[in-house]
């Protein structure tokens, strides 16, 4: 079963995600350009969204290169002098990842750590603890070495944390330690034709006097507004599998998911734009007829703006008309789909018997039609 989330935001003016000259990223689609928001921009902001450790009832999982950090601290916490356990998480991570060669405390790369495999480190170097520290002094390894060989046995194909479930994990030099995720998430894109916008900004120094002219700073930054379309799929048998078959967690991590998906917003530049802007339509669809639908060629042809302006109610039309279209020519058979639409007059033609009325209802219904709801 696949559970389809597609969404149309509308942003004023932002900078949400920016690509490496500082302005917004783009893309072309339909033969113009487009605003864009990158996929692991979405999947970090939802992943560390409150509502999503709120809802799975797990704390979202640790990326870092510093896995030196995350087995120090515990085992300070459990009574060891800090140099011993700064010797002793360096002997392990070497024995787990390849480090840095320039920096023995930190990792190649970044690796993916759920809280539960954190503690099953430390604990399991707590349990052995005189005896490795012997053997680093010895300038031995042995116990170490298969102390994390151990590890990967225990996590191989699975996981705890809800966000590697979805999201996934891959360490090419340790493919015992990769998960395959369970959540695809598309690159947001804008409905419509965007060009990008340069804002020139200028800051007063407060001590400058009268005969100091001129700004204490100037600078120039990029933004657009945008109307996106948001489209993300969850597997739910990959999810499944990937936490090890526990049912009530992964159930939780999916209405975890789509609550977070609803609420979370990139935070790139909001302190200059304060782009805080919900969703004006929802479109949730439980599937088991093993195909999925992506609506983004509703948009191909962009869309222009109404006579008076205004992007979202002809984008609600749109996606409303693809969907009947798709409907009609490959059929809807063992899919249901779910509607929350904002505007009271949004232009509903084929979804307008699926709506319902607020966020906990849609969720609910997406939730119920897993296996055992």
């Amino acid at each position: 079963m696949f559970v389809e989330v597609h969404m149309l935001q509308n942003f004023a003016p932002s900078n949400l995600n920016r690509d490496d000259t500082g302005n917004p990223k783009d893309s072309e689609f339909g033969g113009v350009r487009r605003a864009r928001i990158s996929s692991q921009c979405i999947k970090r902001a939802i992943r560390l969204h409150p509502v999503f450790a709120r809802t799975t009832e797990v704390e979202p999982a640790t990326r870092t290169r510093w896995i030196t950090r995350l087995i120090v601290k515990p085992l300070i916490a459990a009574g060891k002098p800090a140099e011993q356990a700064q010797s002793v998480a360096e002997t392990f991570a070497t024995q787990y990842c390849k480090m840095d060669s320039k920096e023995k405390s930190r990792s190649s790369v970044l690796l993916y750590l759920s809280a539960s495999e954190i503690q099953a480190i430390t604990q399991a170097l707590l349990r052995q603890w005189d005896n490795i520290v012997a053997e680093i002094k010895e300038n031995k390894g042995p116990l170490v070495e298969g102390m994390a060989k151990e590890l990967f046995k225990a996590i191989k194909d699975r996981t705890s944390a809800p966000d590697i479930a979805l999201f996934g994990r891959m360490l090419a030099e340790k493919p015992e330690l990769n998960i395959d995720a369970a959540c695809q998430v598309a690159h947001a894109l804008s409905t419509h034709r965007v060009n990008m916008e340069m804002d020139f900004y200028t800051a007063v120094d407060d001590l400058s006097t009268d005969e100091e002219t001129g700004a204490g700073m100037m600078g120039v930054t990029g933004f657009n507004s945008a109307c996106f379309y948001r489209y993300a799929r969850v597997d739910w048998e990959q999810l499944l599998a990937n936490l090890g078959g526990d049912a009530a967690l992964a159930r939780k991590t999916v209405e975890g998911f789509l609550r977070a998906a609803v609420l979370a917003i990139p935070t790139g530049k909001q302190n200059s734009f304060a782009a805080q802007n919900m969703p004006d339509f929802l479109l949730g669809v439980a599937r088991d007829d093993g195909q999925s639908w992506s609506l983004a060629n509703a948009f191909e042809t962009p869309v222009r703006p109404a006579r008076d302006g205004g992007l979202m109610a002809a984008s609600i039309e749109k996606l409303d008309a693809y969907w009947g279209s798709l409907a009609q020519k490959f059929g809807q058979d063992g899919l249901e789909p779910v509607v929350l639409a904002v505007p009271p007059d949004a232009p509903l033609t084929h979804l307008r018997a699926a709506a319902v009325p607020n966020l906990d209802t849609w969720v609910t219904r997406l939730v119920n039609r897993l296996p055992g709801g």
